[in-house]
């Protein structure tokens, strides 16, 4: 999972990920990976429109946005 969001980091790409919160909760965002520090890694998620931290072993799902699917909002 890690390799995937330093590529599309490296490559600013955007990616839609599926993530487990703390609390058990599953959510579905689309992020451009800023940084990947440690075990987490920081982004701005277009969902939430703010930047997010998240831990790398709470990301169940990394899929990249094709151009044709990059409509924003």
């Amino acid at each position: 999972m890690r390799k995937q969001i330093v590529k599309a980091m490296k490559h600013h790409q955007l990616i839609d990920i599926i993530y487990m919160a703390k609390d058990g909760a599953i959510t579905k965002r689309r992020v451009k990976v800023l940084k990947v520090t440690g075990d987490t890694t920081q982004v701005y998620c277009y969902t939430k429109k703010a930047k997010r931290t998240f831990i790398l072993d709470q990301i169940l799902a990394v899929k990249p946005v094709i151009w044709k699917e990059r409509g924003i909002g």
